[in-house]
Order: C-alpha cells, then sequence, then structure tokens
C-alpha cells in the first residue's frame, strides 16, 4: 500500500471507530464497569415525577438485560419502595459522575419500607434481583449514560 493510500484509510477508520462510539451511547442504552468488567442494559428512562413514581410497578418480568433509569433534575437524596412492585430488584445509586455510591440487592416485593438511596444521587437503575450481586456491581464502578453529562467519570458522548 502507498503512502497516499494510508493517508486516506486512517481518516476513513477514525470516522467509523468514531461513529461506532457514538453508537454505543443511546437513551435506551447504559453501560456500567468496574474491575469485574462490563455490562450493557437496554434500559426505560424514567425522568418525570410521574414516570418516576410508576417505575417497574405492576411488571410480572424483567427480561435480565434490561433495567430501568431513573434520572433526576439535580443530585439529591433520594428513597425507594416497592409498593405494587411484582418482582425483586437491585437498586443502584450513582451520583452525577455516574459513580455508584450505593447498591441496595434483592428488594422484596410489595415491601413498604422505604429504601435509602443517599445523598447526592442523580441517578438510580433497577434491575433484576440478584443480577448487581452475580455480576459483581459494587460502590465505585462507574456507569455510561447520555443523561450523565461531560463532568461524567465515563463520558457519553452521543
Amino acid at each position: 500500500m502507498r503512502n497516499w493510500q494510508k493517508l486516506l484509510i486512517v481518516p476513513l477508520l477514525l470516522a467509523i471507530w468514531s461513529q461506532q462510539a457514538l453508537a454505543e451511547c443511546s437513551l435506551d442504552r447504559l453501560d456500567v464497569r468496574g474491575p469485574w468488567g462490563s455490562a450493557r442494559f437496554s434500559v426505560e428512562l424514567a425522568d418525570d415525577p410521574g414516570e418516576r413514581s410508576q417505575g417497574l410497578m405492576h411488571r410480572e418480568n424483567l427480561a435480565r438485560s434490561a433495567g430501568m433509569l431513573f434520572v433526576y433534575e439535580t443530585a439529591g437524596p433520594v428513597s425507594f419502595w416497592m409498593k405494587n412492585t411484582l418482582i425483586p430488584l437491585d437498586m443502584i445509586f450513582a451520583d452525577q459522575r455516574g459513580v455508584v455510591t450505593r447498591v441496595h440487592s434483592r428488594a422484596i416485593p410489595g415491601d413498604l419500607t422505604p429504601i435509602d438511596g443517599g445523598d447526592g444521587v442523580l441517578v438510580v437503575l433497577e434491575i433484576n434481583g440478584g443480577l448487581a450481586e452475580a455480576l459483581g456491581i459494587s460502590v465505585g464502578d462507574e456507569l455510561r449514560h447520555p443523561a450523565l453529562g461531560p463532568e461524567a467519570a465515563w463520558f457519553c458522548d452521543r
């Protein structure tokens, strides 16, 4: 291959890689990474008060690679309960940088006991109960999603 051909191929490859990176970031997907590796979830967004209050209530099942991402306007204290929720859930609480600050495992269906997410929470990922432990998701891991801005530890450029 000649030098001028290489000069044409390099920008093309960079453009392709950039498009792949952009394609990986979308509102309906969330990535989690930590020392254990990484995982991707298809997520439904709950980003307004009505959607957040409904959450995953009345669902009889949830695909293994699916979840719901609760997004708040500003970081602060949050609390959840399991009213009208039929399946056990893990709740992964993260700050404005997308860093996991707390993991609540296997929330009990129907339980009205408040589940404290702590202070400074901007997003909460709900997934099937026991899955966070099975994957190894823990405090300090990082989330990637467009709802987390440029200050995110794992920036999602969409």
